[in-house]
């Protein structure tokens, strides 16, 4: 399995950027889907996550109402449109795909860049 994010960049506090994330490699079906970032000298965190059926989504409280995660299960892709950026938004962010079978499978993207200049 093969995760490619893209859509990450440079923007100014209070624009918009929507990142993308591919899943390639396998036909499995992922359970959970999700967006997790690092800014540096922090742990990596959760940011938002969306279950297969679309309608189950979760978000940290630091990116509710401003980010909003969206899921197409016919292309095995989900994005992540972020509005109102602050400069603490700043983080590599990870794309993340997981599903159980027996055991859990977890599996991360290489990570994608967003710099949110004040």
């Amino acid at each position: 399995v093969q995760l490619v994010e893209s859509g990450g960049g440079l923007v100014q506090a209070g624009g918009s950027l929507r990142l993308s994330c591919a899943a390639s490699g396998s036909t499995v079906s992922f359970d959970t889907m999700g967006w997790f970032r690092q800014a540096p000298g922090k742990q990596r965190e959760f940011v938002a996550t969306v279950t297969s059926g679309g309608g189950g989504t979760r978000y940290a409280d630091s990116v509710k109402g401003r980010f909003t995660i969206s899921r197409d299960n016919a292309k095995n892709t989900i994005s992540l449109q972020m509005n109102s950026l602050k400069p603490e938004d700043t983080a590599v962010y990870y794309c993340n795909a997981q599903y159980v079978a027996f055991i859990r499978y977890n599996y991360w993207g290489q990570g994608t860049q967003v710099t949110v200049s004040s």
